[in-house]
């Protein structure tokens, strides 16, 4: 195991597991998060892709690093979603942007007045969440964006520990995709949130009522489609059913829905 002093380096696999406990902040973390080289096979291909890089985007600077998440740090509703796309957010270095996932997700959220600006390209592009912050359960890019079992476990304690930063505020998360609710369940059951048996079921539109065994506040699950590019053509999801469960989402999370603040 590769370590400095007593902790692993970000080359272990160990890394996010002894790491993320022990950060303080959601800004520490987004900033430890993108150092980590705990996944081989990821680390190859994020950067593989930045080498090669697409026709229309050969005169950028690839990211080519784990892509941190993205809103403010006392956000009432997160989204949660898969993972980078190569030439999305492993380009830009922010989630959901640059890619047509990203143009359906935020087109979307400034519908509702929750991001500042429809369209999002760099992270120097002025774009503002309110009241909602991105994430994901995997923070590189994988090939044909499937990451393994042992990939998405290796990478759930940045996701753990980001909730756990989160949870004073957090009242609702909109999980994106199949992959992403069956991530995020044993997270929310590790960390002391109380799961319905049987275990809530992904659809788009399912809800699902988990409550903090701490404190006994009620946390909403609301389950939606991934606005990938396949599923938008194929109209399995339309805008209009992307901005549903999103609304849903911030009325369950106390958040007004309307036009952008300022």
């Amino acid at each position: 195991m590769s370590t400095d002093g007593n902790r692993p380096t970000p080359q272990s696999r160990h890394f996010p597991l002894a790491t993320a406990p022990r950060l303080g902040s959601v800004r520490e973390l987004d900033e430890t998060v993108s150092t980590c080289r705990a996944c081989p096979r990821l680390v190859a291909w994020r950067e593989e892709a930045a080498r090669v890089k697409r026709r229309a985007f050969r005169d950028w600077e690839y990211w080519a690093r784990p892509v941190p998440g993205f809103g403010p740090p006392d956000a009432p509703m997160a989204i949660i979603g898969l993972a980078p796309a190569a030439h999305g957010g492993n380009r830009t270095g922010r989630i959901f942007t640059g890619d047509p996932s990203g143009d359906a997700l935020y087109a979307a959220l400034h519908d509702l007045g929750l991001a500042s600006q429809p369209v999002a390209t760099h992270r120097d592009d002025g774009m503002k969440l309110y009241g909602v912050r991105i994430t994901v359960p995997v923070h590189c890019a994988p090939p044909d964006n499937r990451p393994t079992t042992t990939e998405r476990d290796t990478c759930r304690p940045w996701l753990a520990q980001e909730l756990e930063l989160l949870r004073p505020t957090l009242r609702a998360i909109v999980v994106l995709g199949g992959f992403a609710w069956q991530a995020l369940l044993p997270v929310l059951t590790a960390t002391g949130w109380q799961v319905s048996r049987p275990r809530p079921v992904f659809g788009h539109g399912a809800h699902a009522q988990l409550v903090d065994a701490r404190s006994g506040r009620a946390l909403h699950l609301i389950g939606g489609y991934h606005p990938s590019q396949r599923n938008m053509s194929t109209r399995t999801l339309t805008p209009a059913m992307l901005r549903d469960v999103l609304h849903r989402g911030a009325d369950l999370a106390g958040l007004p829905v309307g036009h952008p603040p300022g």
